[in-house]
């Protein structure tokens, strides 16, 4: 019986295919597509994210750069920093008709003109193509998938699955953006939208249930002149960290070294993490126009917990709670455009919160870590980078290399605060259509830090003797003048400035003195040509 209905599945499925490939053309379709970008950077006191980042930045303060140090006590503290980088992405769809089509989606870039010359266990190879000489195995595969139209097996709805190495993505600039192996599917049952989503994020041992999986369902309709969306995601990690960095070789081993210093090579070794960690993300969103004005809302929130495997002794887990929010509002008029965008995400206790969040670890008073109520984003997401809001503490031209901003962290290995998490602002800003070719955009935020007994970035201390981090409501205020010009259809040049008042939730603490200093006012400057086909 058994053997019956598994050869009658078989046989459904052979003539609902075959339907499909009798009814497509037979003609292939290729297309390329993508940009290629040329970027510079000066300022000061704004570094590029760092991909390793903790939850905060408590125990590494503001200003670490992992192109030369411009933390405290460094040769770059208060030094403006510049530099040249580069994006370019290819693109090429084999389209089958409208039902079948195959992805390779390639990314290469350049973290500096003039990166790592060295030869042997210290070359940089990836992300170096602006390199001496250049010769560089930069390419990187970014997506490789394939998209096709299921037939309906009795559901008369539309069905379409996204399989492979793809974009997984709910709300980029409030939540995730990752690029990872898995299946997504739309079914669009009108006038619904839902989008279901799984995907292996790790798969260490495979005889041992030490995987992490993430799954989600995300749905929207189109009400009125708004669409109104929800989303729920789970993410099952039987491993983390996904992957920790360790160790250090003596120089010239031959070794993935990533960057050099002296007399070692540091390894970016990967070694599974030994916790676990259940979180899910809850949100809603509505983007539309009411009246003459646009609106667009988020809110999410975050819930789970991460927990040690095997238990240690004193090692009780830490429970996660956070939550963010987000409102903009513009009102386009003629060749103008005025808006206003509304931020709040949760921040972290420094008596209950540690800088990673493992069980285990101490917070900064020296108690462990039990809590954590600031608002974070799931290992691996590019929210911080992707979010857009400006030039100095936030991150400008989403899309492009470095994801510059003093707030931006984007952790693939484990939870990370993102872009939001410990701050919330409020912006002002006005754009003008000056020439066919030419936009101008000012804009002024405050920005204000909603952590307690801390701050999120600045590591100041209350007192000396018995130390205890300071709390400050203020990070500052950010006012940034954008210029966009369209030299031709295909040719983009954006330059933008940005200059923060620092708030007394930047100040840092010098350490073993008990004095605190207080951070000079970061400024930043950009350029970005593009070229899109």
């Amino acid at each position: 019986m058994r053997k019956l209905t598994v050869l009658s599945l078989a046989g459904l499925l052979i003539l609902a295919f075959s339907a499909i490939a009798y009814a497509q053309a037979p003609k292939l379709e290729f297309r390329a597509s993508g940009f290629i970008d040329i970027q510079t950077f000066e300022g000061v006191g704004v570094p590029q994210y760092n991909t390793g980042a903790g939850l905060y930045r408590v125990v590494n303060p503001n200003y670490a750069s992992p192109f030369g140090g411009f933390g405290l006590g460094s040769p770059g503290w208060g030094r403006t920093q510049s530099n040249w980088e580069g994006r370019a992405h290819l693109k090429f769809d084999a389209v089958m008709g409208p039902n079948l089509s195959g992805t390779i989606y390639f990314e290469i870039d350049t973290m500096r003109f003039g990166g790592v010359f060295n030869t042997g266990a210290n070359t940089r190879e990836a992300n170096n193509w602006g390199a001496w000489t250049t010769d560089r195995t930069a390419v990187e595969v970014k997506n490789i998938y394939i998209d096709v139209g299921l037939p309906y097996f009795g559901i008369p709805v539309p069905i379409t699955v996204r399989v492979g190495a793809q974009p997984i993505g709910v709300r980029p600039n409030m939540l995730v953006y990752s690029d990872g192996a898995g299946v997504t599917a739309g079914i669009k049952i009108d006038p619904v939208l839902i989008m279901p989503i799984y995907a292996k994020a790790v798969e260490n041992l495979d005889f041992a249930d030490d995987d992490s999986d993430v799954w989600g369902l995300h749905a929207n309709a189109k009400i009125g002149t708004f669409t109104v969306g929800g989303y729920g995601m789970y993410y099952h990690m039987n491993t983390y960290p996904f992957y920790v960095v360790t160790g250090a070789g003596a120089a010239g081993t031959a070794i993935p070294g990533q960057s050099s210093g002296t007399g070692y090579t540091s390894i970016t070794t990967q070694l599974f993490g030994s916790n676990r960690a259940h979180m899910w993300w809850l949100g809603a969103y509505a983007d539309g126009k009411a009246g003459p004005v646009n609106l667009n809302f988020d809110f999410v929130y975050d819930t789970g917990d991460v927990t040690t495997t095997p238990n240690q002794v004193n090692a009780h887990g830490v429970d996660y709670q956070g939550w963010a929010t987000r409102l903009k509002i513009d009102y386009p008029w003629e060749k103008f455009n005025f808006g206003g965008i509304f931020m709040y995400a949760s921040g972290f206790n420094g008596k209950h919160t540690s800088n990673t969040g493992i069980p285990g670890t101490l917070t900064a008073t020296g108690s462990l870590s039990s809590h954590v109520g600031g608002y974070v984003v799931p290992p691996g997401s590019e929210q911080g980078p992707a979010n857009g809001e400006s030039m100095v503490v936030y991150s400008m031209e989403p899309g492009a290399t470095g994801g510059y901003g003093i707030g931006n962290s984007a952790n693939y290995g484990a939870l990370s605060r993102g872009g939001f998490g410990g701050t919330w602002f409020a912006k002002l800003y006005g754009s003008m259509k000056l020439a066919p070719w030419y936009k101008l955009t000012v804009q002024g935020l405050y920005v204000g830090d909603t952590s307690e007994c801390a701050n999120t970035f600045g590591n100041a201390i209350k007192y000396t003797g018995a130390p205890f981090l300071r709390h400050d409501p203020t990070i500052g205020w950010e006012f940034d003048l954008l210029n966009e010009v369209q030299i031709y259809n295909n040719l983009r040049f954006f330059v933008g400035w940005g200059y923060l008042i620092a708030g007394g939730a930047l100040d840092v603490n010098m350490s073993g003195t008990g004095m605190n200093r207080n951070a000079p006012n970061p400024w930043a400057v950009r350029t970005r040509l593009m070229y899109t086909f």
